[in-house]
């Protein structure tokens, strides 16, 4: 008898949903970085152990939308949180718990939509007795399966969020391979390793005015080497400027690491080609949100 879960994990931006997607499915399918709003569209992964399959959706945090784009990502959050199974709220146990997240959680709870709440960052507490006031609080108010208190970076407690999830698993066919870890296009891996290094290596806006596509992406015939050219645009001439760095210094150390990490993932050496074009105000402009896929299928 096989089993199957879909659960959507949700919570504000930097709450650390991506950071425990990859840590689940024990690779790095989602970008991770301090910026806000990281993740721009839905990712799938999935863990599949014994009989149970988990197919866990990771979401763009929770956050005002200032452009078209932001309100694309919101959209995500909200179609990924209809029809499922079950939701993990990922939540920053440092921080309060702001309106949308305590929205999202009261809607969920009226849906009946099991919750399991997840407190994430507890190595940054003095002392894990402060946690006893904010979960008692969480009990009393909503109606969860569970509050599992984690550190993500750690690898503290994600275990306890696997068990939670494969008890409310229910009988039914495995929708993927059972070695499978993500449905995401493999040019879309590629394109979000090297955006991940970009938002890390820049700083204030520029990240977010940022989009990778990949053009190329092609193993040769005669040698172990992948070949991947890639496309950076930008929303400004003068962002352009930034990315590439003086005499094109900062897009060899983004390609550099980019490389590396593309190396490990695919297991081959790869030869990173990258471009810098400039797409004036693109978050705002749906027709290239949509080329750049950003959109919800």
């Amino acid at each position: 008898m096989t089993k199957t879960i879909f659960l959507t994990i949700v919570g504000r931006t930097n709450s650390g949903k991506s950071s425990l997607l990859n840590a689940v499915v024990g690779e790095k399918i989602a970008s991770v970085s301090s910026k806000s709003q990281t993740t721009r569209t839905r990712i799938t992964g999935i863990k599949t152990i014994d009989e149970t399959q988990m197919v866990f959706i990771d979401t763009p945090g929770l956050h005002k939308p200032k452009n078209k784009l932001s309100g694309h990502m919101l959209s995500a959050v909200k179609e990924s949180v209809a029809d499922i199974d079950a939701v993990i709220f990922m939540a920053d146990c440092t921080r309060n718990l702001g309106p949308q997240e305590e929205n999202m959680l009261t809607e969920l709870c009226a849906s009946k939509t099991p919750v399991i709440f997840v407190l994430n960052k507890i190595d940054l507490l003095e002392s894990m007795s402060s946690l006893a006031p904010l979960i008692a609080e969480l009990s009393m108010k909503y109606s969860l399966e569970a509050i599992v208190p984690v550190s993500v970076t750690e690898n503290n407690g994600v275990e306890l969020v696997v068990k939670e999830a494969l008890k409310l698993a229910e009988e039914g066919p495995h929708f993927f391979p059972d070695d499978m870890i993500t449905d995401q296009p493999e040019k879309v891996i590629a394109g979000e390793i090297i955006r991940e290094k970009l938002l890390n290596l820049l700083n204030d806006e520029v990240p977010h005015g940022i989009a990778v596509t990949v053009e190329q992406m092609r193993e040769r015939e005669d040698k172990d080497i992948l070949d991947i050219n890639a496309v950076i645009f930008c929303e400004r001439e003068s962002h352009k400027g930034i990315v590439i760095g003086k005499n094109g210094s900062m897009l060899k150390k983004a390609a550099s690491l980019s490389r590396q990490e593309l190396e490990d993932f695919f297991r081959i050496k790869v030869n990173l080609q990258c471009w810098v074009k400039v797409k004036e105000d693109w978050r705002n402009r749906e027709g290239l949100i949509r080329s750049f896929g950003l959109t919800e299928k």
